[in-house]
């Protein structure tokens, strides 16, 4: 959101304002106009952050926040996150522990086989644990994830005077 029109109006109210004061009284509003246009520029970024802050309240799960890009304010507003329905998977069989064991040939790029090697080391077991623990979890889903909240106000962003 360019900020400039709504400073440039006020610098030229100030000014007419002073105008019936003379060329003098003129000269010192610009002079004025020219001085306050951080702090009126402060002031509007505040102004949005308390609007986005409320707004932001007043609806279920989604966010309204400033960004500050340069002498400029950005408004992005981050929607809930609604997970789409995504179709049943087939069950898939029950993974244990026991049962029959079978062989399997596995050819691996080096790179990948080397960094299998390296997080089975990490964790103390074999290259084979590994890959049967590495397959069992993949084919259980990945894990839900945690629920993001909001709490409170925040503002981020970048300011540049």
């Amino acid at each position: 959101m360019d900020l400039s029109p709504y400073l440039d109006s006020l610098r030229r109210d100030l000014t007419a304002t002073a105008a019936p004061g003379g060329e003098e009284a003129a000269r010192v509003a610009e002079l004025l106009a020219t001085a306050l246009d951080a702090s009126a520029r402060l002031c509007l970024i505040e102004v949005l952050a308390d609007a986005t802050a409320e707004i932001t309240t007043k609806l279920d799960g989604t966010t309204v926040e400033v960004r500050l890009r340069g002498r400029e304010a950005d408004l992005v507003v981050t929607a809930a996150d609604t997970p789409a329905a995504a179709p049943e998977p087939a069950p898939a069989a029950p993974i244990t522990e026991g049962g029959d064991l079978t062989r399997l040939t596995l050819r691996l790029p080096e790179g990948l086989k080397e960094g299998v090697e390296r997080a089975a080391a990490a964790e103390g077991i074999s290259v084979n644990a590994w890959l049967v623990r590495a397959t069992a979890n993949s084919l259980r889903g990945p894990a839900p994830a945690a629920p993001t909240t909001h709490l409170g106000r925040r503002i981020t962003g970048y300011a540049q005077a």
